[in-house]
């Protein structure tokens, strides 16, 4: 619904020197959300530098593995998130559905040459990207989420320990039409294109088994100038992540390991947490640099902390300890806080701008799809959920999307496929 008064009006409504969000957004939340399904994504998706977090072209990236995938592979340019709901009859029809999702991202993710099926028959490909496809960094992560493992297909007893429905947080506006899933695909390429032909491949082949139940594009976008792209508020988004390269520390926060008390099948998976955030980019480029540099802690132009020079400084909280420097109520230093018995609050974040528009108000509709993979949905993304609950920054952002997810471990062989050991 429509608030009264317009856009200037409103924008100038303020608590505490903020927009208040709560007069502004839930009209423009509910206009923006139709016809998000059919948006694409914006922006060139040239290859990326090799040291701006996001990938360079690599041709293409192995399919087979431990773990799959699209979670500590370099973001590609151009990414889509789709979530399905399974219209398999059974577990046979699930099974099978699984092995011709497996058998597509093989050949996706490779590239090759469509196979023939005669004049007469229908083409089985698209050509939307010639007749030979290229791998062009495709990636592809398959993720189930809590409500698989309802009455449909027996899987009750096999669900991940911490696997479930997400809730709404204090600040959250979740629409359910944006919510959940059975089935999370992401999918990452270079162009917007392959990603599009991946995903009118898998619809192709598994017609009659899934449906999707929501879609939402995304795009990261190159260094400006250098290090950690940035997000549609203007500050670097995933300064903070710990280093993939680090099997220890992956072992530590982002893959499922044995002696977690999670099922077996479970192991070299991962939880992920999606939210579709909607930004209100309009209002915030109101705000003062000062007051949006201390809303997130750190310096617009250079990603550094306020008490540091460049975006690598670590925050030195224990000399400011009454926040003189960087806010107690800062995102960052709410989100990771640095004290003893925080850490374990770390996550492997990847974030992917979105831009869907205007609304039907005539507002910019963008924001971010935030995504976030971890060993254990309470100790890491929820917790930290928690942490940010009244922060200053959700006068100008509203989640309103999203879900967990539990990320399927990798293929192992040329005879395995996706779900096999939760199928077994």
């Amino acid at each position: 619904m429509e608030r009264a008064g317009g856009p200037e009006q409103r924008a100038e409504q303020r608590t505490g020197g903020r927009v208040d969000r709560r007069s502004v957004l839930r009209g423009a939340l509910a206009a923006g959300a139709v016809g998000a399904t059919a948006a694409a994504v914006a922006g060139s998706a040239a290859p990326a530098t090799a040291t701006d977090g996001t990938a360079a072209d690599p041709g293409s990236y192995p399919f087979e593995g431990a773990h799959q995938s699209g979670v500590l592979t370099p973001k590609q340019r151009c990414a889509a998130f789709v979530a399905f709901d399974v219209t398999a009859a059974d577990r046979a029809g699930l099974t099978q559905l699984l092995r011709t999702v497996t058998a597509r991202l093989r050949f996706l993710t490779a590239g090759g040459v469509p196979e023939p099926l005669g004049i007469s028959a229908p083409p089985s490909d698209s050509g939307v990207l010639g007749p030979v496809v290229p791998a062009d960094g495709l990636t592809a992560t398959l993720a189930v989420g809590s409500s698989l493992f309802d009455e449909r297909f027996g899987l009750a007893a096999r669900r991940p320990l911490r696997l479930r429905t997400m809730t709404s947080f204090p600040d959250d506006d979740l629409d359910p039409a944006w919510c959940q899933g059975d089935l999370m695909l992401q999918i990452g390429a270079n162009n917007a294109d392959t990603v599009a032909h991946a995903l009118r491949d898998l619809a192709m082949h598994t017609r009659g088994a899934m449906q999707v139940r929501w879609r939402i594009d995304g795009f990261a976008s190159p260094p400006r100038p250098t290090g950690t792209p940035r997000n549609l508020l203007g500050f670097r988004d995933g300064t903070a992540n710990p280093d993939t390269g680090d099997t220890r520390t992956m072992d530590q926060v982002v893959w499922v390991v044995p002696g977690l008390g999670e099922p077996a099948w479970a192991v070299d998976g991962s939880y992920l947490a999606v939210r579709v955030i909607r930004m209100l980019v309009e209002f915030w480029d109101r705000v003062s640099l000062n007051e949006q540099e201390r809303m997130f802690g750190r310096q617009k132009a250079s990603g550094a902390p306020l008490d540091g020079q460049s975006e690598l400084d670590p925050p030195k909280y224990s000399a400011d300890p009454t926040g003189d420097m960087i806010p107690l109520d800062s995102h960052m230093r709410l989100a990771n806080p640095r004290t003893p018995g925080t850490d374990g609050l770390r996550m492997l974040r990847r974030g992917y701008n979105y831009d869907l528009g205007t609304d039907s108000n005539g507002n910019l509709n963008m924001g971010l799809v935030f995504c976030a993979f971890q060993q254990d949905l309470d100790r890491q993304f929820i917790a930290v959920q928690q942490r940010l609950a009244g922060e200053p920054l959700v006068d100008y952002i509203s989640p309103y999307g999203g879900g967990y997810f539990f990320v399927l471990p990798g293929v192992r062989g040329a005879q395995d496929w996706l779900g096999r050991s939760l199928l077994a």
